[in-house]
């Protein structure tokens, strides 16, 4: 639930990068206009949706917040499937496909995060990319063919955090989450015939890890996490990403 950071904007402003701030739904209102002619490139997104746009016909979702409503206050991301809530709210894939799938229906920008526990990393690689490849495939089930090309390579982001970095301290090493991400986009690519990927790398990221990620060009970016509490840091990796 991190609550957003007042940074350096004059940094912001100077920044080529795209920023997304996804601070908790009871910020989202007072950040609506976040958005201005110098700072075009700062976004407003949102760290969870529901699954349903309405409660017509489906019950009543006491407490829950739609893409619908999340659009309504000017989100244009939503972070989906962190693995805070599937380790914590016993979020599942089934769960979480259903979000996936009315985030993008409704037009939202979907940030799906994916990633391994400890046993698994230290089964090895190869079980760390068939536990990646099924997450991937129960996560994106029954997506549109005729959406993939037109839809999805601009509106669907990877966020690529090994379960066992976050918040922990100890990122993952920069040459391992580029061999991650590169299978993430080759298995998008094959399997679901989505072309130019995008996939962030996320799990302990800070001012001064982050550039010894951006420097891979198919590293496409990072989510922060812990360190977005702190302006300090913030400024510090939006001057080093931008």
């Amino acid at each position: 639930m991190n609550a957003p950071v007042l940074a350096d904007w004059r940094k912001i402003g100077k920044s080529k990068s795209e920023l997304v701030v996804c601070p908790p739904f009871v910020y989202l209102e007072a950040l609506k206009n976040l958005s201005t002619k110098k700072l075009k490139h700062l976004k407003l997104g949102a760290q969870d949706c529901f699954w349903e746009n309405s409660s017509i016909g489906g019950g009543a979702y006491t407490g829950e917040v739609s893409p619908k409503m999340l659009k309504s206050a000017g989100v244009e991301y939503v972070i989906i499937g962190h693995s805070e809530r599937r380790k914590y709210l016993d979020e599942t894939d089934e769960m979480i496909n259903k979000k996936v799938l009315v985030a993008l229906k409704i037009g939202l920008k979907v940030v799906l995060c994916i990633g391994e526990n400890l046993a698994i990393r230290k089964r090895g690689i190869n079980a760390v990319k068939n536990f990646i490849k099924e997450q991937l495939r129960k996560d994106l089930k029954n997506l549109s063919l005729n959406s993939k090309s037109s839809i999805l390579n601009s509106k669907l982001i990877i966020a690529y955090e090994p379960i066992w970095a976050i918040g922990t301290g100890k990122a993952c090493k920069s040459e391992d989450a580029l061999e991650i991400i590169k299978f993430i986009k080759q298995t998008l690519n094959s399997k679901f015939l989505i072309l130019n990927s995008k996939v962030l790398y996320g799990g302990s990221v800070n001012g001064k890890n982050i550039t010894d990620f951006v420097k891979y060009k198919d590293i496409d970016g990072v989510l922060v996490g812990g360190a977005s509490l702190k302006p300090k840091e913030v400024s510090e990796i939006i001057k080093k990403v931008g």
